[in-house]
C-alpha cells in the first residue's frame, strides 16, 4: 500500500488496550471536568460509589456493557418516545464483522444508540469513528477511547491529511480483518445539516487506502452495511438553522468549540420523539456487479449511490416529515399521512424552535425554510428510489 511504511502504529488513534484501562479510569475519577460532566447527567450521583463502580471495570468490554450501556439507555428513556431497530435478519451471520455506514443526525448518539441495540440483539458493539474536533478536553479523549472509539484526525491539511487517511484506513481494515470487530463510521465528515444525506466519495477513497488490491476488492473486504437513521425530532434543528444563517451572512463563519459542546449537550439532553434504526442490505452483491474497469471517479460515485439508495429506501417517516414536505411545496400531497392535530402540533413545535434562535439580524423566513428542509429532505430522497 502507498505510504504503508510511513505508518508505524495506531497508538494515537486506536481505542485503549485492556492493559491501559485501569490507569485511565484512575485519571478520569480525579478529573474535575469528568466529574462535572457526570454530575450534570446524574445530579444525585454519589461520587464515592461511582468511583468504586468505575474501578470495578477491568476491560473496555466491562465499561461498555455496563456503565456506557446504562447511560445511553437512560438518555433514551428520558429523551425519546421509543428507540427501535429493524433489519436484524440482514446482519452478517455468525457475528462476522462488518463496516456500518450510516447517515449522521446526532454528534454522539447515532453510534451510541446503534451500539446498545446491536448489543441487545446479540450482535455485539462496534468500534466507533469519532472526529478529533469533538475531543474538546483530554478527559473526553480518554473517555471515548475507553468506550472503544478510534480517532479521525480532521485538523490536518496537505500531506498530513493523506498520511492520516492512510493510517485511518489501515486501522479500519485491520480491525475488520484481524481484530474481527465491526466498525461504525458516518457517511460524511460531520452531520448533514439539512438532512440531505449523501455519502462523500472522500470517505470511500479513504476506506480504499487500507489495502493494496483494486478498489472494489478493497471495499468488498470491509463488508459495508448501510444503516438508515430516522429521528422524529432533531433537538439541534434550530442550532443547525442558526448556523445556516451565520454562514449565509458571513461566508468566513467558523463554529467554535463552545458551539460543538452546545450541540453535543442539546442533542443528548433534549426530546427526539421516536427514533428508529434500520439495518439495510449489505452492499457486496451490488459491488460485485460493478465494472472494475470503470474510471475511478465513476466507481466511487456508483458505490456512494448504492449506499445512499439503501439508506433512502429504509428511512422511517413520521407526521412531521410529511407536513414539512407539504408546507415547503405548498401542496397537500401527503395529507393522508397526518391529521389536523399533527399539523397544529408540528407548527407549534416549529415556532418554538425558531424562538430559541438569537441572532442580531434574525431572518425568520429563511430559518423556517431551513428547518422545514431538514424534515422534508429525507422524504424527498426516499421518493427518488421509487421513481
Amino acid at each position: 500500500m502507498e505510504n504503508k511504511k510511513e505508518i508505524p502504529d495506531f497508538d494515537d488513534i486506536r481505542p485503549l488496550e485492556n492493559s491501559e484501562v485501569k490507569a485511565v479510569i484512575e485519571e478520569l475519577i480525579v478529573n474535575e471536568d469528568f466529574q462535572r460532566a457526570f454530575r450534570y447527567i446524574k445530579p444525585d450521583l454519589n461520587w464515592d460509589e461511582f468511583s468504586k463502580l468505575m474501578r470495578s471495570f477491568k476491560t473496555k468490554e466491562d465499561f461498555k456493557s455496563s456503565l456506557a450501556y446504562d447511560i445511553v439507555m437512560m438518555v433514551a428513556k428520558n429523551t425519546t418516545f421509543s428507540l427501535t431497530i429493524s433489519g436484524r435478519s440482514r446482519l452478517p451471520k455468525g457475528l462476522v464483522p462488518c463496516t456500518f455506514i450510516s447517515n449522521h443526525r446526532d454528534i454522539v448518539l447515532d453510534a451510541a444508540f446503534l451500539n446498545v441495540m446491536l448489543y441487545d440483539v446479540g450482535y455485539g458493539m462496534t468500534q466507533v469513528a469519532i472526529g478529533d474536533n469533538l475531543l474538546i478536553g483530554p478527559w473526553i479523549e480518554k473517555l471515548v477511547r475507553l468506550n472503544n472509539s478510534f480517532i479521525v484526525k480532521r485538523n490536518v491539511t496537505g500531506r498530513q491529511q493523506l498520511l492520516a487517511s492512510a493510517q485511518l484506513s489501515a486501522y479500519i481494515h485491520r480491525t475488520i480483518k484481524e481484530t474481527k470487530e465491526s466498525v461504525w463510521i458516518a457517511q460524511r465528515e460531520g452531520r448533514a445539516k439539512d438532512s440531505n444525506d449523501k455519502t462523500q466519495t472522500s470517505i470511500l477513497k479513504m476506506l480504499n487506502m487500507g489495502s493494496d488490491k483494486d478498489i472494489l476488492t478493497n471495499l468488498i473486504e470491509l463488508d459495508i452495511v448501510p444503516v438508515a437513521i430516522s429521528y422524529e425530532f432533531d433537538p439541534c434543528d434550530f442550532l443547525k438553522a442558526k448556523e445556516f444563517q451565520q454562514k449565509r451572512d458571513n461566508p468566513d463563519f467558523i463554529k467554535s468549540k463552545r458551539d460543538d459542546l452546545l450541540a453535543m449537550e442539546t442533542g443528548i439532553l433534549n426530546n427526539k420523539g421516536r427514533v428508529h434504526f434500520t439495518i439495510t442490505s449489505p452492499i457486496n452483491p451490488q459491488l460485485e456487479n460493478l465494472d472494475k474497469s470503470m474510471e475511478k471517479s465513476d466507481l466511487y460515485t456508483n458505490v456512494a449511490a448504492i449506499i445512499d439508495n439503501e439508506i433512502y429506501k429504509h428511512y422511517r417517516f413520521y407526521p412531521c416529515n410529511y407536513i414539512a414536505y407539504d408546507m415547503l411545496t405548498n401542496t397537500n400531497r401527503f395529507s393522508s399521512n397526518y391529521g389536523l392535530k399533527d399539523r397544529i402540533q408540528f407548527e407549534a413545535y416549529l415556532q418554538g424552535q425558531l424562538d430559541k434562535i438569537v441572532l442580531p439580524n434574525k431572518d425568520e423566513e429563511f430559518l423556517r425554510t431551513r428547518i422545514l428542509e431538514m424534515y422534508a429532505n429525507p422524504l424527498k430522497n426516499h421518493l427518488t428510489t421509487q421513481e
